[in-house]
């Protein structure tokens, strides 16, 4: 079973796509304009995630960073930053007798590991910085996390080395230190035009940080958002002031809210896309001209649809 799924940016007409299965496992699909397509697994429990991946994400920038390096988090607490094109070993004289198959063969991805408290449930990048990417947990915490930083200047044992800033979702705090964690929770993504602009749900409420006004980690905005929990926080990344959210609780079925920053104690419209008990797996915004569009996977369709009418 897919758990997630990723498209690495173009590059020099390669399209790379990752996938996440339910055995901790990831499997690179490959496919140029001169090259037959393959599929390379790697990863897997004993190399890479001891829990189940939950989200995945390549670096941001422009440069060919951005397809390279790839990021996934886990219910086992773990960031891993995964070099999908590592440098080939040198071969010694001893190499010289093997034959042409494994010649050929790809070298294994690296991961560089950054251990995290607590569970991890999302990560996402931004065009704007190949440097950082933003993490949450599933207790309302969101890190913006330097996933380049040396670790020989980090002291050793410290579980919160790399994150720049740590951002908190008051009411999933208090809910998850009182014994009551949040269910169907713990998403957030940062706003394609603006790296200061976070949007994220956890539980029936989502929020918006503002880094330009800290606030001491606090959402400059906070309201209620799904009534039995949000699971994936999408930004739209052609009118960037809309944003969704889908739940993946069976009794709404497949819908999805989609809410406007101008706008954000108004009612959401809602997209129900399939009835119960069926659930939104994913979801996001496409990058086309004109009203926007929404591509959605439920069960074993994939949904696209605009978010409005021409006018």
């Amino acid at each position: 079973m897919v758990l997630s799924c990723r498209v690495a940016p173009q590059q020099r007409q390669l399209v790379d796509r990752v996938f996440a299965t339910e055995d901790f496992g990831l499997h690179l699909l490959s496919k140029s304009s001169t090259e037959a397509e393959y599929i390379y697994p790697f990863g897997g429990s004993l190399s890479g995630h001891h829990g189940l991946i939950n989200d995945m994400a390549f670096c941001g920038g422009w440069s060919e960073d951005s397809s390279r390096y790839l990021a996934t988090v886990s219910d086992d607490k773990m960031l891993m930053v995964w070099d999908l094109h590592p440098p080939a070993p040198v071969r010694g004289g001893d190499d010289e007798n093997m034959n042409d198959e494994d010649d050929e063969s790809r070298p294994q991805p690296t991961a560089y590991v950054i251990p995290f408290p607590h569970p991890l449930t999302s990560i996402s990048s931004h065009p704007h910085t190949s440097k950082e990417f933003l993490v949450s947990d599933c207790r309302g915490s969101v890190y913006l996390t330097d996933w380049r930083s040396d670790p020989v200047d980090i002291e050793e044992g410290n579980l919160r080395h790399s994150n720049l800033v740590e951002l908190v979702e008051p009411y999933a705090l208090s809910a998850s230190c009182m014994g009551h964690p949040v269910k169907w929770s713990g998403s957030t993504a940062w706003r394609s035009d603006s790296v200061d602009i976070i949007g994220g749900v956890f539980g029936t409420r989502f929020s918006i940080w503002d880094l330009s006004n800290m606030k001491g980690g606090k959402p400059a905005v906070t309201a209620q958002g799904t009534l039995d929990g949000g699971h994936r926080f999408r930004w739209c990344r052609t009118y960037p002031e809309h944003f969704g959210i889908s739940t993946q609780s069976p009794t709404r079925g497949a819908t999805i809210q989609v809410h406007n920053t101008n706008f954000v104690q108004a009612q959401p419209t809602v997209f129900t896309l399939r009835p119960r008990p069926q659930f939104v797996c994913d979801f996001d915004f496409l990058s086309l001209p004109g009203i926007p569009r929404i591509a959605a996977a439920v069960g074993k369709s994939l949904l696209v649809f605009p978010i409005g009418e021409e006018s």
